[in-house]
């Protein structure tokens, strides 16, 4: 017999969401056993189950918004499991697919070669320090068949945009996240069923059958027999194994630093401004609700009225543009907005001041093109870029003050023994920073291969949220494009940042004349807490020696 279990009445609420999924098809649930998780503008509430059963359909998904009436999911029982206290365990519907043969009239097993599918979960990859991880594009649908490697949805940082591949085969049976939903490490995306081998379904299944519903036995039925019925009968289907999207990432301590909330709390935050791991929750096991996020917004309103975040800087007034004439409101990729954000933070928080400099890159310029003709055959190149990054890595060795980052209290400097570069690249939608990382230990032909991989990966948002992380230092090239200095704005918590722009040729005393010589003009901002200027002049005056004779490279 099927149950339906339905949304309850929800009082006057106009909104009510689906925050928390707690149930898996398969799962074997008792009376008052909590199902979903639904939120309203006023209250959170857990949903119990009117019957003992089987869950055989799961109709909604987390962030879908619901009303009174709506078929919520669909429970597999018989008359006496809904009206008894003690009801035995509901058997599950037999498909041909989840039945293993045993060959009659044996009292051995029959070889077990045939398909059986099973249940797993693809979960959230590491990502690192990153936050605020949305999922802006669902790329599969229930009922599609994937293979190894394809990819299943795009997640989207403050840094970084990444499709996220399965890493095992099979049939979607279920998406569990929608678009425009925060996600964190470990959480749940898609449910796949996938086909693997029947002795293996069998150990996974063996278990599970033996602390839920193993089929009853007699004293007098041998060991074998007794296998033989287990493999024939209905075995209650086991929990979904999870797989992260990325399995060679070790697991991490998921249990720090994450917000209990659900979607709709989390949209709320989102359009508000707040960060959410400041807002301290009301609801059950901490979880924070609407109503606490109103309270936070109250509270900053009420303690600074004029100024923006508590930061004691007046906030900028919304103009109403229309009175001028027509306009148009052209949304920013979700990189660009964050990268604002980034970029008001540091230049708030660091005092920049930029040294400007000149390498005569004249014999460089000649030596870089020299070998590009053979390296075309390999498709290689050599690029300017790649000679400054090289000379970048003398520099720190040289002045390792830069290749650093200032304690919150100002109480040392951290130097770091590594040097990571971060490259800046321009994409679509908005400025990246990728990482060169052990920068120091590659050679000017490598170095160009990794900046030219690097920035591609970038542009093609195939960038890894890993090679986002971990910058010693960064530099900016606009040499492409022009211009003839430019003041770069640090890259917290880094200490410095390099800016190149584009070569020249300009005549150039020698001490009996002037003569034509290629200029590339340099940029470095310095955060003035850790560096003082004349460590910036030294530092960008032996990187102008550097880059003007390539020669002491080797040195």
């Amino acid at each position: 017999m099927s149950n339906q279990i339905l949304v309850p009445d929800v009082g006057e609420a106009d909104e009510v969401s689906v925050i928390e999924i707690l149930v898996h098809v398969g799962d074997v649930v008792s009376v008052d056993d909590s199902l979903i998780v639904l939120e309203s503008e006023k209250a959170s509430m857990e949903i119990p189950s009117p019957f003992a059963g089987r869950v055989s359909s799961i109709i909604i998904k987390e962030g879908d918004e619901v009303e009174e009436g709506d078929l919520l999911l669909e429970l597999e029982g018989s008359e006496q499991e809904t009206t008894s206290d003690e009801a035995p365990e509901p058997e599950a519907p037999v498909r041909e697919t989840d039945t293993i043969q045993v060959a009659e009239q044996s009292s051995t097993p029959a070889s077990l070669t045939s398909e059986v599918p099973t249940e797993q979960v693809v979960l959230v990859p590491d990502v690192g320090e990153a936050k605020d991880v949305v999922v802006t594009e669902i790329l599969v649908s229930v009922g599609d068949t994937l293979a190894i490697e394809d990819s299943i949805l795009v997640l989207e940082s403050e840094k970084a945009s990444m499709e996220i591949p399965t890493p095992m085969a099979g049939e979607v049976q279920a998406v569990l996240v929608a678009e425009g939903a925060e996600v964190d490490e470990g959480d749940e995306l898609i449910r796949l069923v996938v086909s693997g081998s029947s002795d293996q379904a069998v150990s996974n299944s063996t278990g599970a059958a033996s602390t839920e519903t193993a089929p009853a036995t007699t004293s007098e039925v041998s060991e074998l027999e007794t296998a033989a019925e287990s493999l024939s009968a209905p075995a209650p289907a086991p929990a979904p194994e999870k797989v992260r999207a990325d399995a060679s990432i070790s697991d991490r301590d998921t249990d720090t630093a994450l917000v209990y909330a659900g979607p709709a709390v989390r949209k709320q935050a989102r359009e508000l401004g707040v960060e959410l791991d400041q807002v301290e929750g009301s609801g059950r096991q901490g979880r924070v609700v609407k109503e606490d996020i109103q309270a936070y917004v109250k509270q900053r309103l009420t303690s600074s009225s004029d100024v923006e975040g508590g930061s004691g800087i007046p906030a900028i007034p919304e103009t109403d543009f229309t009175r001028w004439g027509e306009v148009e409101d052209v949304p920013m990729p979700r990189i660009r907005q964050f990268s604002a954000r980034n970029l008001h933070r540091s230049w708030l928080n660091i005092p920049h001041v930029t040294q400007f400099d000149e390498a005569d890159v004249t014999e460089l310029e000649a030596f870089r093109k020299e070998p590009n003709s053979q390296l075309a055959a390999e498709g290689k190149k050599l690029t300017p870029l790649a000679f400054i990054v090289r000379a970048c890595v003398s520099a720190l060795k040289e002045y390792p003050r830069f290749n650093a980052s200032i304690k919150a209290d100002f109480s040392a400097l951290t130097i770091k023994r590594y040097i990571n570069i971060g490259i800046a690249v321009e994409t679509d939608d908005g400025l990246m920073v990728p990482v060169i990382k052990d920068a120091d230990q590659m050679g000017v032909v490598e170095l160009a291969e990794a900046c030219g991989e690097l920035a591609n990966a970038a542009r093609d948002r195939k960038l890894t949220m890993d090679a986002m992380q971990g910058a010693t230092f960064t530099i900016s090239s606009l040499g492409g494009i022009g211009g003839t200095a430019f003041t770069p704005i640090v890259n917290a918590p880094e200490v410095a940042i390099l800016g190149a722009s584009r070569t020249s040729v300009s005549p150039q005393w020698n001490g009996e004349s002037f003569v034509p010589r290629t200029m590339l003009p340099l940029s470095l901002s310095y955060d003035h807490r850790a560096i003082d200027g004349a460590e910036a002049a030294r530092f960008t005056r032996y990187l102008s020696e550097v880059l003007t004779d390539i020669r002491r490279l080797i040195l």
